[in-house]
């Protein structure tokens, strides 16, 4: 592996050599999505809009979906029946009429399997046309909804059990800064905030994350990590998206972050020299504290080979109760109860535009959001019953 450099977040020397390996480029290969092409079926997508789906007439013998009632009629022209006559009556006749009492359940959980089948194939014919859309920052949004948070989900909701609040304090419009601390010896906590906002915000917004030169460098990780949404960790690639009304995830603490020892858990390291809140000053958008409680405990990181992480280009070689004497099952997270609270946003359209210059107010400002995280922290883990439950 290559010598890994960290890029500072606020460090505004030219990155010509980084960017020309990481950054943007166009979709070679790819095509913008015809007008003809199907879209892919969501929850609201009816049936009859796949390709090959039957109409609503065409569904069940005179115009009815088998189980329910077509236009509010009942058989025989009569008219909506009431909620009592749509109960234990309604069942017997469906069963009747069809020869099995879950005849009208099965009908609808055939339809549901339809669609869902219907929409992976269309789903692939897309992937295999190349008749799918990627931003200049390499972003694929289908893919990103359809499959990696769906590999990213079951962590999430069954491993982790995350506990989400305050998502609603992301605006619902308009860019926004997501500030982090950042722990848990592999970077899962970014995915994991990710995750919360893709799932939890009330208008379905999408948090692109800042990663270190050093995602960009491995292997499969690095494509991954652009069809997520991930960019480098940069100024110019941060106030690009801010500008354009994205939701931007940062996580000041970097690999002294997540690299610590695990008896400095949940103590925040230096944020930099606030270049994240020079960045929200030019672009007028506000900051939006975030706090996370579960990750530092999944790798108990209890040493540190340097000599290893020198041979391997690697900021630190993690020695932790299972690794690396399990082997790769010492890679298997602990299953810690996360919490991710998002505080109250600190506005920034306020300022002068000169003020994105003006040292003192950058270093009040990030002293502000590293104290409300900190402070956050303290009070999740005071409410906190165990690290496992």
């Amino acid at each position: 592996m290559a010598d890994a450099k960290v890029i500072p977040f606020d460090d505004d020397r030219s990155r010509q050599g980084a960017q020309r390996a990481t950054r943007r480029r166009p979709a070679t290969g790819r095509r913008k999505a015809e007008p003809g092409a199907q879209p892919l079926p969501g929850p609201t997508t009816p049936v009859s809009a796949l390709p090959g789906a039957r109409g609503p007439a065409e569904q069940a013998p005179g115009g009815h979906v088998p189980g329910g009632r077509a236009g509010g009629e009942a058989p025989g022209g009569q008219g909506a029946e009431g909620p009592a006559s749509q109960g234990v009556a309604g069942q017997v006749r469906e069963g009747q009429a069809s020869g099995s009492p879950a005849a009208g359940s099965g009908a609808r959980g055939g339809a549901g399997w339809d669609r869902r089948v219907a929409g992976g194939l269309a789903f692939l014919r897309r992937r295999i046309t190349g008749e799918y859309e990627v931003d200049e920052f390499g972003y694929d949004e289908e893919l990103t909804d359809q499959v990696l948070m769906s590999i990213l989900r079951p962590f999430y909701d069954k491993y982790f059990r995350v506990e989400v609040k305050g998502v609603e304090n992301i605006p619902a419009e308009g860019g926004a800064l997501v500030v982090a601390n950042h722990s848990g010896t592999l970077p899962l906590d970014g995915l994991m905030m990710q995750v919360a906002v893709h799932d939890h915000h009330p208008a379905g917004r999408h948090l692109r994350l800042l990663a270190a030169d050093l995602v960009f460098m491995l292997p499969i990780v690095n494509e991954l990590a652009r069809k997520a949404g991930h960019t480098l960790a940069c100024s110019e690639d941060a106030q690009a998206l801010l500008e354009r009304g994205e939701v931007v995830g940062v996580m000041p603490e970097g690999f002294k972050g997540i690299g610590k020892p695990f008896g400095e858990r949940y103590k925040l390291q230096r944020f930099g020299r606030g270049g994240f809140v020079s960045t929200a000053l030019r672009a007028g958008t506000p900051i939006v504290p975030c706090s996370i409680v579960g990750a530092e405990e999944i790798y108990p990181m209890i040493g540190n080979s340097k000599t290893l992480a020198r041979l391997l280009g690697v900021p630190y070689f993690p020695i932790t109760p299972t690794f690396p004497w399990l082997g790769p099952a010492g890679l298997v997270p602990l299953p810690t109860k996360w919490t991710i609270q998002f505080g109250e946003p600190i506005p920034t359209d306020g300022y002068p535009p000169e003020a994105a210059e003006d040292p003192m107010l950058m270093f009040n400002l990030t002293d502000q959001v590293r104290e409300q995280i900190q402070h956050t922290l303290y009070k999740l883990l005071v409410q906190r019953r165990s690290v496992f439950f």
